[in-house]
């Protein structure tokens, strides 16, 4: 078999330099045959000599290298041949979305030998001097997070080139012994980062980072051994802080004024430290599924944040990190999830439209499989993750309702399944928590947008249809959340939404129920529940709930301004108040359903006395809208009766919920009825 060259002479030729640098000659020599000629007869002679004989050199080369690569082929089997593994020599390939020949970190590249080539990269470091005095105002952060853990390391003093090799020497591994990191060493790196922003020894610090990450697995060969909690502790803080501050300085990017970062120039210093980059990239998102402690995962993913501009061309590691990210952004504390949706953020903040369609895409996802089991310890989660998830959405409108229409769409054939099948396993497909929450989400959030106001009326009709599908008592918690999310729909995006007809059916129903039984059943709580229990039918707790919950509702919807300040309110609330009043006379729902429901009513008309007060001494017609936007515009709700008593309810539902929330802390608070 022929002899393998070294691995830079294999990569230099996989890469296909090796036949651009062939062409690039035969090109210049065909050049200098032109200018030669033109110069005379007289150094023809020469010139023509010395052309030949470059002719003859690259000849060489080119039969050398087919005569390398016959040999290589003659001694293979046929399983061998092909099993194309000699391919593999030759070319690194990238995964199918157009990552990196980098991405492959995992084959032991991670040892000195393998990013040697970086510290050839090595300049004078008497610049970095005076940019290390600057640094207060160049990176405050940094620079704060120098004082509070590495202070000794500020008070520095210029140091002859001869110490510096002295202590990067003494960080190099010995060949045939794995060597203990010790804080000496690990302190001479720092200095070396801190003072001139040294290559070399980033290099060794992310070399002695990949051993720390997988120390404590057995198949990988590791180039350190860290036997020392507070080494280790150290080492991985001083690469999480250090490494962002380096790269920034050998291979700055740009960050627009919108918030979004253009990826840095490609230049060869960049190119060299790439695999690099991306081998310590993957070593975070190990080091990410690894860590328990929340101050020291929030520290990774804060810091992750400042390499994304170098990594945005492996679609691989982008997916990965996204995947580590969204993970942590469902099920870790508080505080790394706030720092998890920055980072998401970040990432989505990128100049390539295909990566913000990747985290828009899978953040949604992860929303929707968050939310499959919603409960009273979950919901407060669930609702983070809802408001977060908008922000992110928001970021690009237009993108953003490309998404929206297709996840919307999903929603109404599940409904139309549903009411095509009328099964109980069809039924399922829509009255569960995933669909609640998915409507409840699509509300958008941004109402001067015209591209998200297009979702309005699909997502109404999704919403409605949900409601007229099932129409038992059991199924109205359901109800209830599809109202709820409506009410929200009419607040934030300012269109009138007539929700009359699914609320009067709440309370026809709790009125004229004529089986109301006593129970000694706790009240249920609507916000975590999705369908009634079978023992609560036909029981008095249950519709007394019902109609405390449609009332607030009712109140909420009316005190809306989209509503209430609309100069044909008196006329709106006419179908309501007849309705109810009727229901009142033949009422058999108890004492407490019957108050609640008189409490609304009155309220009501009281409310459309007050409008009806308010518009007497208007001169125009109702078709002239324009006069009818001000007049609308012009009218000040906080002193309307609906208006008032919206708000107490809103304010007795929030003790309640503050009375819930320290019960279920086990504070001992006693819940009255």
């Amino acid at each position: 078999m022929a002899k393998r060259g070294t691995k830079a002479t294999r990569k230099f030729a996989a890469s296909g330099q090796l036949t651009k640098k062939i062409s690039a000659r035969r090109k210049h020599q065909q050049i200098q045959r032109k200018v030669h000629k033109n110069k005379g007869a007289r150094n023809k002679g020469r010139e023509r000599a010395h052309v030949d004989a470059a002719d003859a050199e690259v000849e060489d080369e080119s039969a050398e290298e087919r005569k390398s690569t016959k040999k290589g082929l003659k001694g293979m089997s046929v399983d061998d041949f092909l099993g194309a593994s000699f391919l593999d020599e030759e070319v690194e390939k990238s995964d199918d979305e157009g990552s990196s020949p980098a991405d492959d970190d995992q084959d032991d590249d991670g040892d000195d030998a393998s990013f040697a080539s970086v510290d050839q990269l090595e300049d004078d470091g008497a610049a970095h001097m005076l940019e290390l005095s600057k640094l207060a105002e160049k990176d405050p952060e940094f620079y704060k997070y120098l004082q509070d853990h590495d202070r000794e390391l500020l008070e520095f003093n210029m140091v002859a080139d001869d110490d510096v090799d002295d202590t990067d020497d003494a960080g190099e591994p010995d060949e045939h012994q794995v060597p203990i990191l010790t804080g000496k060493i690990l302190r001479s790196w720092q200095k070396s980062l801190l003072e001139t922003r040294s290559l070399r020894a980033l290099r060794k610090l992310l070399v002695a980072f990949r051993s720390a990450v997988f120390m404590h697995e057995d198949d990988k060969v590791l180039a350190w051994t860290i036997d020392s909690p507070a080494v280790y502790d150290k080492l991985v803080k001083t690469a999480l802080r250090y490494t962002p501050v380096v790269l920034g300085h050998h291979a700055p990017y740009k960050t627009l004024p919108s918030g979004r970062f253009k990826p840095p120039t490609q230049t060869q210093k960049l190119k060299t430290l790439q695999k690099l980059i991306l081998s310590f990239f993957h070593n975070i998102i190990h080091l990410i599924s690894q860590l328990s402690d929340p101050e020291m995962l929030k520290m990774a993913v804060t810091e992750s944040t400042k390499i994304l501009p170098y990594i945005t061309s492996s679609r691989k590691t982008i997916k990965q990190y996204l995947k580590a990210c969204l993970g942590l952004w469902s099920t870790a504390d508080d505080s790394v999830r706030i720092a998890t949706i920055l980072a998401i953020h970040r990432l989505a903040s990128a100049l390539d439209e295909s990566i913000l369609d990747l985290v828009l895409k899978n953040t949604y996802q992860t929303l929707v499989k968050s939310s499959k089991n919603t409960s009273s310890h979950s919901l407060p989660s669930i609702t983070f993750m809802k408001n977060s998830a908008s922000e992110i959405f928001c970021l690009n409108h237009q993108a953003a309702y490309q998404h929206a229409f297709g996840f919307i769409r999903q929603l109404a054939i599940h409904l139309r399944n549903s009411m095509k099948l009328k099964t109980k396993e069809s039924y399922k497909q829509v009255y569960n928590w995933q669909y609640v929450h998915a409507v409840d989400f699509w509300v958008p959030p941004d109402t001067k947008n015209e591209d998200l106001r297009l979702l309005i009326f699909p997502l109404v009709q999704v919403a409605t249809g949900a409601i007229k599908l099932l129409s038992h008592s059991r199924s109205y918690p359901f109800h209830l959340h599809m109202i709820r999310s409506l009410i929200h729909l009419t607040k934030h995006t300012h269109t009138y939404t007539p929700l009359l007809p699914y609320l009067l059916p709440i309370f026809t129903t709790t009125l004229t129920s004529t089986k109301s039984k006593a129970s000694t059943l706790r009240p249920l709580d609507f916000e975590t529940t999705l369908r009634a229990p079978q023992q609560y039918l036909h029981t008095r707790v249950y519709a007394e709930n019902l109609a405390q919950e449609a009332a607030f509702l009712t109140a909420e919807w009316l005190s809306v301004r989209v509503v209430h300040a609309s100069i044909a309110f008196p006329d709106l609330v006419v179908p309501i108040v007849a309705s109810l009043r009727r229901a009142l006379k033949t009422a058999h729902g108890g004492p407490k359903v019957t108050a609640t429901t008189k409490a609304l009513v009155e309220r009501i008309e009281e409310s459309a006395r007050w409008v009806a007060q308010r518009r007497t001494g208007v001169t125009f017609a109702p078709r002239d809208t324009a006069a009818v936007g001000l007049w609308e515009a012009d009218l000040q709700l906080d002193d309307a009766p609906l208006i008032k008593y919206a708000r107490v309810l809103r304010k007795t539902r929030e003790k309640q919920r503050k009375l819930v929330e320290k019960a279920r802390k086990g504070e001992d608070e006693i819940l009255e009825e």
